[in-house]
């Protein structure tokens, strides 16, 4: 059985990473070379730069992608024309017997449809999710790439709901669990290790973290600033920390707010003499670190709400919807949207120790990816026995 697996964005290499060390386990663990799986894992290069890509690598233990496409980044159609034109070379070339595909981001959805067309099966996992929002770039990528693919990997079981109104087979349905836990606990306690919090001069439970990067809180003048004026009220009751996402960084000095909100530490050097501090991007062991030891967590990221929800970390949701209702229902997670006096007061509740608290959903224990592959081996294997 050969496989390709496909990353495109840093949260994609939290999603392949054990389902890697899943197929390593299968190989080392049979007899017959004929049986093993032959991986081969292909980075489109969507995102790339040390920071958010190479490191992540290293941090997680994935060996270098056999095949990099390098193309870079552009509009959402320019970026994902060039992705099905250079992915339809590696699949007329390698002749994969399946494609996996992980996440919403271009990458996804480009590599999902390029498979299809060319009659290769596609699993993607993650499937399901929906914010409701078509205009999220992501919710279009999600919705399409189900729309077409073979097997149907879901993290909740709304999402099972969300794929059969939308007319999926239930037979192409797998609650598998959540692949991006897999990769937390079992990078936990080497994340324990980490130095970030000396380097930043921080004590455990005495700041919150900050991740904001998406289109529609960054790219939209009058939101971030709202978004920043929350901030520099949170900042005089707690410290914030805030590895910031080169788009962000971007839009701080296009948008003038680098003068405005003097406190705000531009030049993205730790600083001890404000509340509000910026830094580079983190490798993933570092940010695990710092998010594990945080008091509270702000954060337009869907894979954050999940995270938090498994760290027992309150959860600020920076967003007017999100694709994972469990984190709510279950886990640690408050969606709050954009509104200054919302996103303020739910910070002065948890600071003042008034947090949410969660557990841990169903399937979310480290073992997603071996059902995975689990399951592709048994149908691969009883696909072979009905020819």
């Amino acid at each position: 059985m050969k496989i390709i697996s496909v990353v495109g964005a840093r949260p994609n290499f939290m999603k392949i990473a054990p389902i890697i060390k899943a197929i390593e386990k299968h190989n080392k663990s049979i007899g017959d070379s004929r049986l093993a799986i032959c991986h081969l894992l292909v980075h489109t290069g969507q995102h790339y730069d040390v920071n958010m890509s190479k490191l992540f690598f290293e941090d997680l233990g994935i060996p270098e992608p056999e095949i990099y496409l390098g193309v870079g980044s552009g509009s959402h159609a320019e970026q994902t024309a060039r992705i099905m034109v250079e992915f339809e070379k590696v699949l007329l070339r390698e002749k994969p017997d399946l494609v996996i595909v992980v996440g919403d981001v271009n990458s996804t959805i480009a590599c999902a449809l390029t498979a299809v067309k060319l009659h290769v099966p596609v699993a993607h996992v993650e499937a399901g999710l929906r914010s409701f929002d078509r205009t999220m770039p992501e919710e279009i990528n999600r919705i399409l790439t189900d729309a077409i693919s073979d097997y149907l990997f879901i993290t909740e079981k709304s999402a099972e709901a969300n794929l059969i109104r939308e007319g999926r087979s239930k037979e192409k349905i797998h609650f598998v669990g959540n692949v991006m836990i897999d990769t937390l606990l079992k990078n936990r306690e080497k994340a324990d290790k980490s130095q970030i919090l000396p380097a930043l001069n921080l004590r455990p439970k005495n700041y919150a973290v900050l991740t904001l990067h998406r289109p529609s809180n960054v790219d939209i003048k009058e939101t971030f600033k709202r978004i920043l004026e929350a901030l520099e009220d949170i900042q005089k009751h707690v410290k914030v920390i805030y590895p910031i996402h080169p788009r962000s960084r971007n839009r701080l000095e296009e948008f003038g707010f680098s003068k405005r909100f003097d406190f705000l530490s531009i030049n993205c050097q730790p600083s001890t003499l404000n509340g509000f501090v910026m830094i580079d991007p983190l490798g993933y062991l570092d940010f695990l670190k710092l998010m594990s030891e945080s008091k509270f967590v702000l954060t337009d990221s869907g894979g954050m709400q999940e995270e938090t929800t498994i760290l027992g970390i309150p959860c600020i949701s920076l967003r007017k919807n999100t694709e994972r209702p469990i984190t709510v229902e279950e886990g640690t997670n408050i969606v709050v949207g954009t509104n200054k006096d919302k996103i303020v007061g739910e910070s002065l509740k948890i600071i003042n120790g008034n947090k949410k608290e969660g557990r841990i959903p169903k399937f979310w224990d480290g073992k997603a990816a071996e059902r995975i592959v689990d399951i592709l081996l048994t149908q691969k294997y009883e696909l072979n026995n009905l020819g």
